[in-house]
């Protein structure tokens, strides 16, 4: 089942761009492209996008994180964080995961807010409502205690790597020192209760993106009875094994280090 609203309009852009006369439609176009973004359509569009985005983000930094585990005093975690900050496309990228991360969260607190508006203030005795919809409904609590977590880890290891003034170490992999992420990090994986707060996180964004992956996919029209189900397998096992990856680190870090 193709999402139709979507469709129509993907159909109309194209039709827009190949179009012989696009500079003279082009003001109906973008008064088409614009109501297109701030539509619902359009907001949730944005949210699968962003969401993608930021899945696939989470691997790549699964991979650097994975460098705490060698146990070489953070010399491989040192120089994975200065490749990050230093990499020029990884730079540029950088700047295109915080927008993301910024507007995903709008998106998601303006569609919560009109979907309860729509729902109005009325209850009932007995509440119908389907798993679908009751998860769509958390979506937004989740989405807050994440954002509150990406804020905190920002603020923790982001914020000391652009303004602080980390140490510098010598690493293997360059012949210059580098700033000592590893050990904010190994402070913070040594303190039971950030990491009892770090695995709880991981538990609510596995949540998040369980409902999320495949959501992301039927909004942008890949609903299909044939790939759904397979769709639906690979996004739980992503938001199963990825954020209980992460959580395992600090729990290694702090059962075998701390």
């Amino acid at each position: 089942m193709i999402y139709a609203d979507f469709s129509a309009g993907i159909c109309f852009f194209a039709k827009q761009v190949l179009s012989e006369h696009y500079e003279k439609d082009l003001p109906t176009f973008m008064s088409w492209f614009t109501k297109f973004l701030v539509s619902s359509i359009g907001q949730k569009f944005i949210m699968s996008l962003t969401g993608l985005f930021l899945m696939l983000f989470l691997i790549i930094h699964l991979l650097g994180n994975l460098q705490l585990l060698y146990d070489d005093g953070g010399d491989a975690f040192n120089a994975y964080s200065y490749m990050m900050t230093h990499n020029p496309i990884i730079k540029t990228v950088s700047y295109l995961l915080y927008v993301s991360i910024l507007l995903h969260a709008w998106q998601g607190i303006v569609l919560w807010r009109q979907n309860r508006v729509a729902r109005g203030t009325s209850r009932y005795a007995v509440s119908h409502v389907r798993t679908n919809e009751r998860a769509s409904r958390n979506m937004a609590w989740l989405g807050i205690i994440i954002l509150v977590f990406i804020l905190l880890h920002m603020w923790q290891f982001w914020f000391q790597v652009k303004f602080g003034t980390l140490p510098a170490v010598d690493v293997t992999a360059y012949d210059h020192p580098v700033q000592d992420l590893y050990t904010p990090v190994a402070a913070a994986f040594s303190n039971l209760y950030y990491v009892v707060f770090y695995v709880v996180s991981m538990v609510v964004i596995g949540f998040h993106l369980w409902h999320g992956f495949w959501s992301s996919f039927q909004t942008l029209g890949l609903d299909h009875l044939k790939y759904t189900p397979v769709i639906k397998t690979i996004g739980m096992a992503y938001a199963l094994l990825v954020p209980a990856a992460f959580a395992f680190i600090p729990l290694a870090f702090y059962f075998t280090r701390a």
